[in-house]
């Protein structure tokens, strides 16, 4: 039986690198092969071989060159620019204007050019990441885990306070007679249930890390019925609430914001479960950013995140404070990575 959005062919953010999963194969996308200059060969023959015949191989070599400068943030008229994403955890549209605090606080405070790119799923921030357009992103801890294996020398920098210690939340709709409980509710077994992303540290890896850690099997065995994806966390839970899943699995700074904005009725959907806690977004760097900028920018970048009291930038996020991670705040994250299957 295939699990759709979370098989080994299509679990977008789970690094195949741990033998988790492997990127799907979309034809609009290069694959990437090799590294050249930390892009795909695909990549960097896209964007330096066109038409050109061999009389014109000094401007076809010259072109590469500007794309190499690109793809460290560099335009091709020599001035710097720093390129951040983030994964799209709630509706991709309006991302630029969700971000554009952010955007704004660091090209004040670090007095360079900044620019927000949007991604269209989480495993296109880190495919971003990976080849170079984009420096720096807001990922998740699993995203985070893949974009810095992908990269040697990136670094996570800074999460917020909540990030330490993140959690899932299990909800149902009312009408499916569930209650909260500190057990895990074994019953949602045999009901509808969506998940968010497939590549979500909270809306679909951990929920089945813990799944399996309380009943003994994956999601597969586990559920009866084949989940669904809804492709974010927001739209988890309106799908639970609507009733076109009985229950659903989401961040738990979402639902509450929802339910504070009066978005999600509690007489219509309800918490059922809280995961235990574990880490989860962070501002991941790219190395590259001290060849663009100046050795030591990325300790002034981490600086300015974590000084950060801006009140624009911390509602983007979604957080109450910045505190300081390193790789190593993330490796319980890696090691689920190995564990959880679906296959």
């Amino acid at each position: 039986m295939k699990f759709p959005g979370c098989t080994l062919a299509h679990l977008g953010e789970l690094s195949f690198r741990r033998g988790l999963v492997r990127r799907p194969r979309d034809t609009k996308k290069p694959m990437k092969l090799f590294k050249t200059g930390g892009r795909s060969i695909s990549k960097t023959l896209k964007g330096c071989l066109g038409s050109a015949a061999i009389a014109a191989t000094a401007i076809t070599l010259s072109s590469c060159g500007d794309k190499d400068k690109e793809a460290d943030g560099e335009g091709a008229d020599g001035n710097a620019v720093l390129r951040f994403s983030a994964i799209p955890d709630k509706n991709t549209t309006g991302q630029a204007e969700r971000f554009k605090p952010v955007a704004d606080y660091l090209a004040k405070e670090l007095d360079v050019k900044v620019e927000f790119v949007p991604a269209s799923d989480y495993e296109a921030s880190v495919v971003k990441f990976e080849n170079g357009d984009i420096q720096l992103a807001w990922f998740g801890g699993v995203s985070g885990v893949q974009a810095r294996d992908a990269v040697e020398g990136a670094e996570a920098l800074a999460a917020g306070v909540e990030d330490l210690a993140f959690k899932s939340y299990f909800i149902a709709n009312t009408a499916s007679g569930l209650e909260k409980s500190d057990e895990f509710p074994v019953a949602i077994a045999d009901m509808t249930f969506t998940y968010g992303s497939s590549g979500s540290t909270s809306g679909c890896i951990m929920p089945s890390h813990f799944i399996m850690e309380n009943t003994g099997k994956n999601p597969l065995e586990f559920f009866s019925k084949k989940p669904g994806f809804s492709g974010a966390h927001d739209a988890t839970a309106l799908a639970v609430q609507d009733g076109t899943f009985q229950v659903g699995v989401l961040s738990y700074t979402t639902f509450d914001k929802m339910v504070e904005e009066g978005k999600i009725d509690p007489a219509k959907v309800k918490v059922i479960w809280e995961t235990p806690p574990f880490a989860d977004y962070n501002f991941t760097a790219h190395p590259a950013l001290n060849k663009t900028f100046g050795e030591g920018f990325v300790a002034k970048l981490k600086k300015v995140l974590l000084e950060c009291d801006d009140a624009a930038v911390l509602k983007a996020l979604d957080r109450s404070k910045m505190v300081e991670v390193t790789n190593e705040t993330f490796t319980p994250i890696a090691e689920v990575m190995k564990k959880v299957k679906f296959d």
